[in-house]
């Protein structure tokens, strides 16, 4: 045995129980998505892929269910939230400058446009933002432009955030079907 073989058996390996995971996995998520929701660096749709691959892996039978909801829940607060800050803001004396600076750099025809498709594609506009990379953004400051009321924004939101985090959580699965789970793990050499 090479003194780099003997380092890994010398290091006790301690993983916590599933239901420790989940009392701290599941807020943590939620967390995690609603802070992204309102600052977007934050990279939502990875941690929504890596969530369902470990709850892919668990025994409990409703961890991908539990993901699911933890996830869309989130989105859709932050989302509900940063629109509402977004409509605050934009009745505030330095935001309607600020909105006044917008409109005046965009042509007028192609702010009619835009509004013309949220008023006709509405709820797909926002489900497609929000599973393109960047999207989300640009498409609720089109609807602040709109003048969309809190509501109006929300019945759209709900589906955009569902299939949101279906399609993340789609990601995940299957790309943790890839690897075998602790138990089945056939790269570990038994001694």
């Amino acid at each position: 045995m090479t003194p780099l073989t003997a380092v890994p058996a010398a290091i006790p390996t301690v993983i916590p129980t599933e239901s420790t995971q989940q009392a701290f996995g599941y807020p943590s998520l939620f967390l995690l998505v609603l802070i992204g929701a309102l600052v977007p660096v934050v990279p939502t749709g990875a941690l929504v892929s890596s969530a369902a691959v470990v709850a892919f892996h668990q025994t409990a039978p409703f961890s991908l269910a539990l993901v699911f909801v933890t996830a869309s829940l989130a989105a859709f607060c932050g989302d509900v939230g940063l629109y509402w800050l977004g409509r605050r803001g934009m009745r505030s004396k330095n935001g309607s400058r600020w909105l006044a600076a917008i409109r005046s750099r965009a042509p007028e025809e192609r702010l009619a446009q835009a509004q013309e498709k949220l008023a006709d594609h509405g709820t797909a506009v926002l489900v497609l933002s929000r599973l393109v990379p960047a999207g989300r953004v640009p498409v609720m400051l089109a609807c602040l432009m709109a003048d969309w009321p809190l509501r109006r924004f929300a019945r759209g939101d709900l589906p955009a955030c569902l299939a949101w985090a279906l399609t993340y959580q789609l990601i995940g699965i299957l790309g943790g079907s890839l690897f075998p789970s602790r138990g089945r793990a056939s790269w570990r050499r038994s001694s």
